[in-house]
Order: C-alpha cells, then structure tokens, then sequence
C-alpha cells in the first residue's frame, strides 16, 4: 500500500475574507452571464423589452473581488458591487450618468461606445455599483470615472476606457483620467483596456485602500498608475496579473502604502518605439511592499525605492532591463490577510498577454443555474487546448461554480484542481463517458523531471482534485502506467483521480487504472473528507478504492482486473478511517470483472504509517456480487487484524455473496438502517 505522504496575523482592522458571500447566483453574475429573468430580478436600462442577452461574462472573470478587496474593513463585507441591485443595460452617456450616480445599488451593463461631453469628463461614481463591459462592446471615449471620498463597493470591469489625450505628452493642464479614487475603499479594477489619456490611467489617491487592480492592459501613456497625494500611511492595495505596455513613468508610483502586494504582472517596453520608460515598480515614502513573480522587459530602472521605503522581492525575472533593481527593508505576509495563488514568473508574459484586457463574450443557456463555464477541445475550437490551462484561468477563490465543458478526445495530461479553487466541475461534452478522456501514465516510482525524487502515490494521479465542492460528470479518468514495461521501478501504484477535499461528486464518470486507481482522501488526517459516487465505473485491481475519506458508492460498478502478469488477486477496498468518522459504503451496486473465481477481496484493513488508533470501515450492502469474490471476503493488512476493524455486509446477492459468519459479518436491519447514503454524508445532500 501506498504511503500517503502560520501565517502571522494581520492588524486587528483587518478581517478574512468570507467565502460565503452567495449563495446560488448573484444578480450580478446572472445579467453577465447573459440570462433572461424578466421583471422579477429588475429593469433592463432604458430598453423597455428584456432581452435574452443583456450582456455577456467573461468566461474567467468571478463576480466578486480577490486581493485587498476581498478584505472585510470598514464596515463592508469584500467588495461585490451592485449585485444586491437591479441591472441595467445603458447605451449613451445620459443613462451611464443616471444609474452610475444613483444611491440604489445597480449593475449597469455598458453595451456601446459612449463618448463623454465634454471632453476629460469624469463622472461621479456612487457607492455599491458594477460598471461592466457588455464582452467588448463597452468603450468609454474621452474621460472616465471618479470615486470620491467614501464611495465604497465598487467594481469597474471589462470595459475599455481611452483616448482622453489631448496633444501634450506630460501635459499638466489636463486631469483626465481613466479612473480617480479619492478617499474611496472596497474597490475592483478588473479586466479592462485602459489607454492614451491625457493624464492617469489610474489614479489611487488620498488613502484610498481596499483596492484590487487585476488583469488590466494599461497602454500608451506617460503618468499610468498614480499611488498616495497623502501624508497617511494606511492603504492596503493588491496589484496582479496587468499588462503594463509602452507606459513611461508610474508602473505604479506607490506613495506611503500601508501594505502593497503586486504580483504576477508584465512591465513591457518595446525597443523602437517613440515611448521609453522611465522606471518601472516604485515603492515611495513609507511604502512597504511585496513583489512577487512579475516579469520586466526592457524596462529602465524597473524596480526602485526611497530610502524610507521597504520592497522584499521574490522571485521576479528581469529580461533586457537596465538601471536600478533595488529592494530592502521588511514588509508583510499578504497570506496574512487573503489566500492567492501564484504563477510561475516565467509564464506570466504569455498568460496576461491571453488573459488581460475586456474578455470575449460567452453565453449560458437563458433559464439555467449561475455556472461560468470555461470551454476545451484539442483542435483549438474553444477557449482553452488542455483542462489544466481552464484550471489555471480560474481565479482564486471563486465564489460560486465554473464548468470546465470538455470536448470529446483524449487529453494526456496531469490536471490539478488547487485547494484555493472550490466549485469546479469537469464535465465531459460528448454522448458517452467514454469521449472525453483525461488520462496519464504517473506512478509512485515515476522520477520526476526535475530530479527532485520520484511521485509517490499520492502524486501519481492524473487528476488530483485537492479543492472542496469538486464535480466530475460524464467522462473518463484515467491512469495508463504500463507495470509489465516498467518492471525495473519500485512502486508501481498508479493514481488515476486524488480527492482530497470535502463534497467531492463523480456522476457518471468511468475512473480506470490498475493498483490504486481511486484515491478518496482528506485535505489533512484531521480534516472531514465526504465523496458521494453514482452512476458510475470503477476499474482495478490492487487496493483500487482506498484513503481515508467518508465515501459512498452508489448504484455503480466496481469492474475487476487481472495484474500485468495475467493473474487474478486484489483488493477493492482499503479503508484507512479516522476512529470518529465513516468509511466506505458501497450500496446498490455490482461488483464484476474478467477474473478468476473466488480471487479478490471485497477489502482489507489500511493502518496508514502504522497508526494502531485508526479504524478502517467498509461496509458492502444491497450489492451484486460475482463469483470473483472470496468466501472469506476480508483480510488483514499490516499485523493488523480486520476484525478489531469496521468491516460488515448487507444483503448483497450474486455468486459472490455468503451467510453471516465470524469470517464474514452482517449488519442487523436496525445497524442497516444507520448505514446509508443519507446518514453517511452527514447533511450533505450531493446536487450537480
């Protein structure tokens, strides 16, 4: 069997971020998604017929903010915009105002080109408001937006805001910009194309804090992202993940910042052209910040401080830059105050060039559920070629479901569905389970690449969900390791799906391999770990179903094989349960394969590391058993003997099945009873 191999905390002002913010779908959300919901969920702008597309979500957007946004402060619970309000879809500069302006919350759906008048106009933004591009219709032309002091709850996303320039470069007599905030908080800047303005592209002012500027191509301009105009030092700001091109100064400027987190940007300035720049991350005053994983290229000074400033740097490339890369001083652990996820620095050029910017348009079907939904096939029909770079583009902690629809083919590739990604389900697109296959050839004595060791069990699977509330629907996942082509490696278990969270469903999927096929496990041995398995296909052969999760298996079929040398022996389960939790049930199913008679185990008794305190349980019930199974279906395992353990059975059928015996316990109608699906998963009721 297979070995399965603090954050200091922030200011007391300072509070985590709720992950529970909705439940179901926010209105928000269910406008971008383009979903007709009529009267009952608000008003659709001055148009007076609903459409059945009011707009449209990009596919890797999520509905509320991360980063110092996501912060409870201030009396306000993350920053999620108007998606307590109604929507409304606004074409001309007159409804922008009028809904932008308004103290109701409203998300207003900007689907046109709107010109401001006069010129530099900047329209006074109220609190609680999502202002969002209609995919990348929305153009905002010659101004922008300001939030004044207060204005809180705001998001600005998907839209492009441009050409406020006026024909003087450095030009100090005009204050266009694309968006000022002045003593604002709570405040997302997300997915838009910001560019030639006659002043900022951004401008962060007088202590505004909470503040997340995510995703963004910022273009075409001298005095880009402006930090401070204040004496204070209290603004919390999360920079990530934008495309600064051809900007001179201010990339950004950060000016007396409590705590600035930038990370995962691209600092780009292309030789030849007629904009040069003149630095790139600048920490001012008492700034205190944290650059991690950002990639510059080409940029003069691309990283410089004051002497009274504070830059900890981790892990950045500098490519053709030149001038000061300077860091020192302390500063902060963002983990202290929000989870993220890093990106390799190497990989952020090609990944916030595709990923930055107003997203092209994606449409749910009108009347279903809020799931945003990524799209891959092989042939480069949808957005994504392989399901772990749909993986990748979901933001950290999403609050509410994305879809990974996955087009018929075979994808050979490890996938990861990373803790700090909840409510992701694969969904296989084809007639059959059997036309979207994730599959890879991992096993625990598989070196790795880069030298550092072998796999493991455990590191083995082809898909390793390690994230709560994980769907697998209407596919294959495989793990094709060939043992008899690999007879010189030790370790030959063979991982093809790792679960490793809680409410874990697998409907109708086919889960293959040979020795350890399916992993149920828990995020940590004190950690609850509930999986729910239906209409589904179970294949292998040695300990194939085996962790230590609280797992049912439900009118499903458990297929048994024969080793790589032709033989038949094995074990279909190896429970490795906590004393205080629930182990495996296997219910309403079949149990069958292309083996001999009477020689495989319905389980043994997993001690993992040799712990005397676990109690590994199955119980086998209501289950259709071929003659492959052994009359004395139990068996010990590791000098420890399964009857000091929770094995039992109930009413199973088929050859395979027996009386009550010592050898061979059954559960009571009154046990029975305690022992179903329902009282298994324990008030989780799985729903797709």
């Amino acid at each position: 069997m297979p070995e399965i191999k603090q954050h200091e905390r922030g200011p007391a002002r300072h509070r985590r971020r709720r992950l529970n913010l909705t439940i179901g779908i926010p209105v928000a959300m269910a406008a971008a998604a383009g979903l007709t919901y009529g009267t009952a969920f608000g008003i659709f702008g001055e148009e007076t017929q609903p459409r059945a597309a009011a707009a449209t979500l990009a596919a890797d957007v999520a509905d509320v903010a991360d980063g110092f946004a996501s912060v409870d402060a201030l009396g306000q619970n993350g920053t999620y915009g108007g998606r307590d309000g109604k929507t409304v879809t606004v074409k001309n500069l007159a409804d922008l105002e009028k809904y932008a302006t308004a103290t109701d919350p409203y998300v207003i759906v900007v689907a046109a080109t709107i010109t401001m008048d006069p010129k530099g106009k900047e329209i006074k933004v109220a609190s609680d408001k999502t202002i969002v591009g209609s995919g990348t219709s929305g153009h905002i032309v010659g101004g922008g937006f300001f939030l004044g002091q207060g204005v809180h709850n705001v998001i600005i996303r998907n839209l492009t805001i441009r050409d406020s320039y006026a024909g003087t470069w450095n030009d100090k007599e005009h204050d266009f910009d694309a968006v000022q905030m002045d003593g604002a908080h709570h405040v997302w800047i997300d997915h838009n194309d910001l560019r030639h303005m006659a002043d900022g592209l951004i401008d962060s002012r007088k202590d505004t804090t909470y503040l997340t500027v995510s995703w963004n191509k910022l273009s075409d301009n001298n005095k880009t992202f402006g930090i401070g105009w204040t004496e204070n030092t209290t603004a919390d700001i999360t920079i990530h993940h934008n495309w600064f091109r051809e900007t001179e100064q201010r990339n950004p400027s950060t000016d007396n910042v409590a705590h600035a987190h930038l990370y995962n940007n691209y600092l780009q300035d292309v030789a030849g052209t007629d904009i040069t720049s003149s630095y790139g991350n600048y920490s001012r005053g008492n700034t205190k910040m944290v650059l991690e994983n950002s990639y510059f290229e080409g940029m003069r000074n691309p990283v410089t401080k004051d002497s009274t400033a504070s830059i900890v740097q981790r892990g950045n490339v500098f490519a053709g830059t030149s001038g000061r890369n300077e860091s020192g001083g302390t500063a902060f652990d963002p983990k202290s105050f929000y989870a993220y996820t890093l990106d390799k620095a190497a990989d952020v050029p090609a990944k916030v060039k595709a990923g930055a910017g107003p997203r092209t348009t994606v449409k749910a079907t009108a009347g279903t559920t809020a799931a945003t939904t990524l799209t891959v096939a092989k042939d480069g029909s949808a957005q994504y070629r392989t399901v772990q770079s749909a993986i990748d583009a979901i933001p950290a902690n999403n609050p509410s479901r994305v879809t990974v629809s996955i087009a018929p083919g075979t994808y050979r590739e490890a996938v990861k569905i990373p803790s700090s990604k909840p409510h992701v389900t694969l969904q296989g697109t084809g007639g059959s389970r059997k036309d979207s296959v994730i599959v890879y050839n991992n096993a625990a004595g598989t070196p790795k690449p880069d030298g550092s060791g072998t796999y493991g069990t455990s590191g083995s699977a082809t898909v390793a969900a390690e994230a709560d509330d994980f769907q697998a629907r209407n596919l294959t996942i495989s793990n094709d390791f060939d043992e008899k082509a690999n007879q010189n490696l030790s370790g030959h278990q063979a991982v093809a799906l790792r679960t490793a969270a809680d409410k874990m469903l697998l409907d109708g999927v086919i889960v293959e391999g040979d020795q350890d096929t399916l992993l149920l496990d828990t995020a940590a041995k004190t950690e609850l770990g509930r999986a729910y398995i239906r209409n589904s296909y179970i294949i292998g052969n040695t300990d194939f179903i085996f962790g230590r999760a609280t797992a049912v298996v439900d009118r499903s079929v458990i297929t048994l094989k024969k080793r790589w040398d032709g033989t038949s022996a094995g074990y279909v389960t190896a429970p490795s349960t906590a004393p205080d939790r629930k182990g495996f049930l296997i219910t309403n199913s079949t149990v069958t394969g292309d083996v001999s008679a009477r020689s495989f185990y319905l389980g043994r008794n997993w001690h993992a590391g040799g712990d005397a305190t676990l109690d590994p349980q199955t119980t086998v019930r209501d289950t259709a058993l071929s003659g492959a199974i052994k009359t004395t279906p139990w068996t010990d395992m590791g000098g420890f003997s399964w009857k000091d353990d929770r094995f039992a059975e109930y009413k199973n059928t088929g050859a395979g099945a027996g009386t009550a015996s010592t050898d061979r316990p059954q559960l009571t109608d009154a046990q029975a009873a305690t022992q179903q699906p329902a009282t298994w998963l324990n008030n989780w009721t799985p729903t797709p």
